[in-house]
């Protein structure tokens, strides 16, 4: 089964128990470090020390499901993505912070958002919240990372719509 495959069906056990913007699948992704406003004369220099990352590929486990930043005020639905993401992160950061940007403040977990939760009614709480313990430890696949991608993001009022400026492969 495929990544987009396992977004959608993960998605379904939610998206009647709440009012929530569900990420179309093709979005969802996982973010090494989110920059914020950059002056586009600095895109060639941050692509210029990305190239300078050295990883392996590595094997990605989808395994459970959770919120942020927790059950009984759930803000984001994510999927847990286990694998080498650490020293991934590590790399883009560091060539990042020679760039100028600031290391994150809290720790890196990596996960794919998908959705963003509005509301769960109380009416529908208890079976959110066993919906969410149900899924939390359940493998639903594995995939290859073999790369990463600087993305631009431009919101709409639809939603974000993702230009990627530079693929990079391990």
């Amino acid at each position: 089964m495929d990544f987009t495959h396992i977004v959608k069906e993960v998605q379904e056990n939610f998206r009647e128990l709440g009012k929530m913007k569900i990420v179309p699948a093709e979005l969802v992704h996982v973010t090494l470090k989110f920059l914020g406003e950059v002056d586009e004369g600095k895109i060639a220099d941050i692509e210029q020390s990305l190239e300078n990352i050295s990883c392996e590929p590595f094997q990605c486990l989808i395994k459970g499901a959770g919120v942020f930043p927790n059950v009984r005020k759930p803000r984001v639905l994510w999927l847990g993505t286990e694998g080498n993401f650490d020293p991934l992160h590590k790399q883009v950061e560091y060539y990042l912070e020679k760039e100028g940007f600031e290391p994150d403040s809290r720790e890196f977990t990596a996960h794919a958002t998908i959705a963003r939760i509005r509301h769960i009614p109380r009416s529908n709480m208890n079976q959110f919240t066993s919906t969410v313990k149900e899924m939390e430890d359940v493998e639903f696949g594995k995939f290859t990372v073999d790369n990463f991608r600087l993305k631009k993001s431009i919101l709409t009022p639809e939603g974000p719509v993702y230009e990627t400026l530079r693929q990079f492969n391990l």
